[in-house]
């Protein structure tokens, strides 16, 4: 567990302080080894994500009471096998679970485990309270999961330097996705063992919450909440020795009011409302040794106020201000404890601020009198340099001075700056900032002194991949050489959330923290390997086949050598080949591409998570024509199946040049094996909705529908051939759009070419099928949940334990929706259940039919569901009975009941051929069941194989970032109190009211996925497995198997004992024949 935290809606800075107490020190080694690992060979290492297999003879006092070395099977014995993590839930000791990190396979340990990590103070059986145990343990097989767990924390905003006295060098960040980790500088990851005494403070929740963190474990030691009556910016505060009452304090504004907080505990000592003046608070100052605190901002754009409070008690204890004409624009920036610097609301003119003794006084300079080329766009960049600021013009940026006087001077000029730090104290008493110029594929970082302009300390050139983007944040540390000078080192935040080390000119190391922030993911199958064989190759295969059988035999029968074992796990890791970029005969190797909040794509290979390529998307990058772009989601454009088409897959991004549906879109395509953009479209039309339609071209290109804001349909790809298939096929496409501000579900259709000023022949319009509206008194639009296009049924009839048939009424053009009464639209308990209802629709979206409803009353959001096959399943609150609660529902076929006798099949007297029409009402049965669940749910998916064969697993996403595991058939409505025997032979489970929660039902195990937003499932070629992977701050990866690996060989079976245990009974069967014709022939004789 590394020392990161996440907190929900973190927007505050991350500051160090000293809250040091003594026996807050936490405890983060906890096995004591006795002996070290005694190591036979070089193989897998046990490490976080793997399940391991030991042999362990436990004792006390010398004396065995427990081992796995009783019995006939591997080594004497039954292996016993855990996950890492099992200890946690109590499934296995934790010195055990602990104590064989880090070993090798073959290896051996003597573990010496204390009462704690062991039985505690309540023993077992024969093991008396509080005893220190010994495990003599032998590891021999570690079944890693692939790709497994990688941790990540999203685009820095704040990052403090933890380098003095400290035995590892640190860096604590806070980022955009709520999280606050510390960083190892000497190689970027988030440190496990933290041993910094000093507390980090965040302010979250837009100044409503206060939290104290404790470095060495993450955990969090406080939380205040702040209350107020009116939103503002947040501000933090935290002087250097003030004390009030004995305890540190730190001061806070937030929601209109300013606070000062114990740093001890949390404590809230005074408060003060500036909410009632209306000044929007900018900076709280606090200049050393005074008993007064200033709180300085602006009212409207106009008037420049300050107020002064006593640091002990809160008191008002003097409120000035002054109007200023002009206006203002932008916010304030402070030079001074006494001074700040603004733009006129003209954006030409630079207005100084000078306030202290109750006085308050302007200077306003035009900026063509500092700058004589000046033509205007001129921006304050943020930067905290004392006395002076910088000036970011379109070509330069200009560093300026503030006088005492108040004037302004020029006091340096560069060409660009593509982000600046806030000044740095060095050991001299000096202050040092660094800037960052970007370009020709290169990082030139410069680092001056505030007081020496002319010259800079240090200019250093770096190389850097142009895939990054724009510098966007930089921080800075310094260090002592060996020369006594001072050295510098840079933490850089990039434009695709990437960060990076840099130091004496040198990456030092990156973080790829953009995979933090995925928006959509897709799968993309590798090629097909295509070597040549020669016999030469072929005869060598078989020697090493020959060769590794005989190894594991001699394995199996334990004559094999240490160099034999040596060399039987080396060939399984070879043998692995997770990381090979072709595709495998069980179809685990996969690209997943992935889409990030930054633009840019990544594709990660399913073997070993390494990243194979990344792009940052020209077309979702800040530009004149595109001013806020966002990528919206991925689809696959492009997927041969046929050998003899020489393409490679490809997927298409769509994105927006706004957050609003009526922006300009944008397109790219991009090749998924080499990461190459094949073609881009910026500032189309607006995209509104993306439809995948079920059709391909002859180079096996899918078919889009991109309707915009108008109504207007645009195909997708803009060829004839398309053209041509789409207009062949216009009748039978349908899609629904769901308009939540007006509580509108709408059915569309394509009715012809667009009538446009310039003719568009791949434009169409639309017309409204059909329409329905719920009542926005009563109902309001909270969840919908369709099938997947790339879903597979594998039969469509369910057969009952009395030989009933059902039939499942498929259809890919299902929508299952929920609506929540308005006032149940807020969070949990913030509305009575009288007040409160879910209703839940199915709806056929081709005719506008409801077939299904269902109310639930007393119940709210959040609604989570997912739709597969037949069924729904859906998540909700139920405040009747203060509880979670998961519902299913599956939907039959009546219409086809009657089809039920063999002979109607035989003879064609079925109607499963009956023609229908969009007019016809479909005949439907339903089957439904509720059941108590604990745990709240973010995000829901369900399990996919090949072909559909598996039985379902329904993935939940819980609150604690885990992904569970839930067997379909705990979800039957079929279930019953006590079903009959038939019932039970044919796997119905006896009805209870909650849903089972079993431990070693967590795929993701002991790890979480901080931050979880969602699950996608991909099935392998094995109809047994199927492929998860889970995202969010973390991502995870890993198979599954619903029903167990049935259609597969493990990694370690033998053949040669399966080819000698042929071989024995053959040559027993014809010793045995000799024998019985040998003594037929003397019974013959007699």
């Amino acid at each position: 567990m590394g020392c990161r935290c996440s907190s929900s809606y973190l927007e505050g800075p991350v500051q160090n302080t000293s809250l040091q107490n003594e026996g807050r020190r936490a405890l983060m080694g906890c096995l004591l080894a006795a002996a070290a690992g005694i190591f036979f060979c070089e193989a897998a290492t046990a490490v976080s994500t793997s399940r391991r297999a030991v042999h362990y003879v436990a004792k006390w006092k010398g004396i065995t009471f427990m081992t796995s070395r009783q019995g006939l099977g591997v080594g004497g014995g039954t292996p016993y096998g855990f996950d890492v993590g099992d200890s946690e839930r109590g499934t296995v000791l934790k010195g055990l679970d602990l104590g064989v990190e880090g070993m090798r396979v073959g290896g051996q340990r003597l573990l010496i485990v204390p009462p704690e990590l062991a039985y505690g103070n309540k023993g077992v059986q024969e093991i008396p309270p509080n005893a220190t145990i010994e495990l003599d343990v032998e590891l021999l097989a570690i079944k890693q999961n692939p790709f497994g767990h990688q941790q990540y924390i999203g685009k820095v905003k704040h990052a403090v330097f933890h380098t003095q006295k400290a035995a590892r060098k640190r860096v604590v960040v806070s980022t955009e996705e709520n999280v606050v980790a510390s960083l190892d500088l000497r190689h970027g990851e988030i440190c496990g063992y933290c041993h910094i005494f000093a507390d980090v403070i965040t302010l979250s929740s837009g100044g409503s919450v206060l939290r104290a963190w404790n470095l060495p474990d993450g955990q969090m030691v406080w939380e205040s909440t702040l209350l107020g009556s009116k939103a503002s910016k947040p501000l933090l505060l935290i002087p250097t020795n003030l004390k009030v009452n004995r305890d540190n304090v730190l001061f806070v504004y937030g929601n209109g009011f300013i606070h000062a907080v114990a740093t001890i505990d949390g404590e809230v000592i005074w408060k003060k409302e500036l909410a009632s003046e209306g000044v929007d608070v900018q900076q709280l100052i606090y200049p050393d040794g005074s008993d007064t605190l200033y709180a300085v901002g602006l009212l409207g754009l106009s008037q420049f106020d300050v107020y002064q409070l006593d640091v002990k008690s809160g008191e008002l204890l003097r409120h000035y201000n002054m109007l200023f004409p002009a206006g203002f624009s932008g916010d304030l920036s402070f030079v001074s404890d006494d001074t700040a610097v603004a733009m006129d609301s003209t954006g030409t003119a630079l207005v100084a601020m000078h306030f202290q003794d109750g006085q308050i006084s302007f200077h306003q300079t035009d900026v063509s009198q500092l700058i004589q080329d000046f033509s205007g766009g001129a921006v304050i960049l943020p930067s905290k340099i004392a006395g002076s600021f910088i000036l970011k013009l379109d070509s330069s940026v200009v560093f300026i001075k503030v006088r005492n006087d108040g004037k302004l001077e020029v006091v340096g000029r560069l060409g660009h700056a593509d982000a600046v730090s806030d000044a740095l104290s060095l050991s001299d008493g000096q202050q040092a900032f660094s800037l960052i110029q970007h370009g020709d594929g290169k990082i030139i970082l410069t680092v001056k002194l505030s007081n020496d302009w002319t010259s800079n300390v240090i200019e250093e050139t770096t190389q850097m991949d142009h895939q990054r983007g724009l510098v966007h944040k930089v921080f800075i540390n310094s260090y002592v050489r060996t020369d006594r000078s001072n050295g510098f080192r840079a933490l850089i935040v990039m434009e695709d959330h990437s960060l990076l080390l840099l130091q004496q000119g040198e990456i030092v190391w990156t973080r790829e923290d953009g995979l933090a922030s995925i928006m959509d993911v897709k799968a993309s199958e590798l090629p097909v390997e295509k070597d040549g064989v020669s016999v030469a190759k072929v005869e060598h295969n078989l020697f090493e086949w020959l060769k590794g059988h005989l190894l594991k035999l001699k394995g199996t029968l334990m004559i094999a050598t240490p160099d034999d074992v040596a060399a039987i796990q080396k060939m399984r890791l070879q043998s692995s080949e997770k990381s090979k970029m072709t595709r495998d005969r069980n179809g685990f190797r996969k690209l997943l591409i992935v889409l990030t909040r930054a633009g840019k794509l990544f594709a990660l290979h399913t073997g070993d998570g390494r990243i194979v390529w990344s792009l940052l998307l020209n077309t979702l990058r800040k530009s004149e024509t595109c001013e806020n772009p966002r990528g919206i989601s991925l689809h696959q454009w492009q997927d041969p199946h046929h050998h003899a088409l020489d393409e490679n897959p490809s997927v298409l991004v769509v994105g927006r040049c706004g957050h609003t549906s009526d922006s300009a879109g944008v397109l790219s395509i991009v090749d998924t094996y080499t990461g190459e953009e094949r073609n881009h479209m910026g500032s189309v039309h607006s995209i509104a909705h993306i439809i995948p339609l079920p059709f391909s071209d002859s180079m096996e290109q899918r078919l889009h529908l991109l309707v915009d804001a108008n109504g207007h349909a645009h195909l997708y790809p803009r060829s004839a051939e398309a053209l041509g298939i789409f207009q062949r096929e216009l009748g039978n496409i349908y899609w629904y759009s769901a308009e939540t501000d007006k509580n509108i579900l709408r059915g569309h259709g394509v009715r012809k070419n667009c009538v446009l000023e310039v003719s568009d022949e791949f434009c169409f319009d639309t017309r409204d099928l059909w329409s329905i509206v719920f009542p926005s008194e009563s109902e309001k639009i909270a969840a919908t949940a369709t099938r997947s296009l790339n879903e597979v049924v594998h039969t469509q009839a369910k057969v009952t334990a009395d030989q009933e048939v059902m039939y499942k009424f498929i259809s890919k053009n299902l929508l299952f929706l929920a609506t929540v009464a308005p006032k149940a639209v807020g969070p949990i308990g913030s509305v009575t259940p009288d007040e409160s209802s879910l209703v839940v629709y199915v709806i056929d979206t081709v005719t506008g039919r409801i077939l299904h409803r269902m109310t639930h009353h007393g119940s709210q959001g959040p609604v989570q569901a997912v739709f597969s096959e037949n069924w729904v399943v859906y998540h909700y609150f139920n405040l009747r009975a203060h509880r979670y609660e998961m519902s299913v529902i599956e939907i039959y076929d009546q219409a086809r009941a009657d089809n039920k006798e063999i002979l109607k099949l035989v003879l064609g007297t079925h109607n499963l051929t009956s023609p229908i029409t969009a007019y016809s009402r479909p005949e439907v049965f339903t089957k439904s069941q509720s059941y108590f669940f604990t745990h709240s749910v973010k995000t829901m998916a369900v399990t996919s194989t090949a072909k559909g064969i598996t039985s379902k697993q329904v993935l939940l996403g819980t609150i604690g970032d885990q992904v569970l595991a839930l067997d379909k058939r705990f979800l039957d409505p079929r279930r019953t109190i006590n079903p009959t025997p038939a019932e039970k032979e044919e796997g119905i489970i006896p009805l209870t009211d909650s849903l089972p929660i079993i431990p070693q039902s967590y795929a993701t195990h002991a790890l979480k996925v901080e931050g979880l937003r969602g699950i996608a499932t991909v099935p392998s070629k094995l109809e047994s497995t199927t492929l998860v992977f889970a995202y969010g701050v973390d991502l995870f990866f890993t198979h599954l198997a619903p029903s167990r690996t049935y259609d597969s060989l493990t990694e370690d079976f033998s053949y040669a004992l399966l080819l000698l245990t042929i071989v024995a009974l053959v040559a027993a069967i014809f010793v045995t024949w000799v024998w019985s014709e040998k003594k037929d022939l003397q019974e013959k004789w007699r």
